[in-house]
C-alpha cells in the first residue's frame, strides 16, 4: 500500500517559472464525484490521468489532511483515453511544472480550461513533521481546503467559484 504525505499550497506570484526544469501536460478525469465522496458512498476517488505520453489509473483515500492511501497504476494510453470518456464532471487539464528548491521537488500545477487562473504548488514528504524550506513564492496553504482536490475541481471548476 502506497501513502502520500502532500502538502498544498497556492502560489504568489510567477517566481518559479524561471527555476522550473520540466513541464508536463496533464488531463485526468474521475469515474466518480465529489458527491458520492461526501455522502460516503465512496471512500476514495477512482482518477485517469494521461501525464505526457504516458497513462495511470489512481485511487486515492478521501481523507483530510496531508496524508492519504494512495495507489497509482501505469495503463495503455489507449485504456486511458476511453476512460477519459466514461468519467463523470469535467476533466482537469493543466501542466505541470517540477520545481527544485531547497532539496525538495516542488509541483506547480498551472491549471488550463475551466480551472483557468489556478495555480497550486504540492509538495511531497517523507514523514508528516518533515520540514522544507518555504520558497518566496508560496502563498496560503490550502491542503485541507477540499475545494482544492482535483475531484473537487472536476465537479465545480475554479472559474465557477464565486469572486470576493
Amino acid at each position: 500500500m502506497g501513502i502520500e504525505i502532500e502538502r498544498k499550497f497556492l502560489v504568489a506570484g510567477d517566481g518559479w517559472r524561471g527555476a522550473a526544469h520540466e513541464v508536463v501536460p496533464m488531463a485526468q478525469g474521475y469515474l466518480n464525484d465529489m458527491g458520492a465522496m461526501d455522502r460516503g458512498e465512496q471512500k476514495a476517488s477512482v482518477r485517469v490521468r494521461l501525464q505526457g505520453g504516458q497513462a495511470y489509473l489512481n485511487l486515492k483515500s478521501r481523507e483530510l489532511g496531508h496524508t492519504r492511501q494512495e495507489f497509482d497504476y501505469p495503463i495503455p494510453v489507449e485504456d486511458a483515453r476511453a476512460l477519459l470518456a466514461l468519467c463523470v464532471g469535467g476533466l482537469v487539464d493543466k501542466r505541470r511544472h517540477l520545481v527544485r528548491h531547497a532539496g525538495h521537488l516542488w509541483e506547480v500545477d498551472e491549471f488550463l480550461g475551466d480551472n483557468a487562473g489556478l495555480v497550486v504548488a504540492e509538495i511531497e514528504l517523507d514523514h508528516a513533521d518533515e520540514t522544507f524550506e518555504r520558497p518566496d513564492w508560496l502563498g496560503d496553504e490550502v491542503t485541507d481546503d477540499p475545494r482544492y482536490y482535483n475531484l473537487a475541481l472536476a465537479s465545480r471548476p475554479y472559474g465557477l467559484w464565486p469572486r470576493d
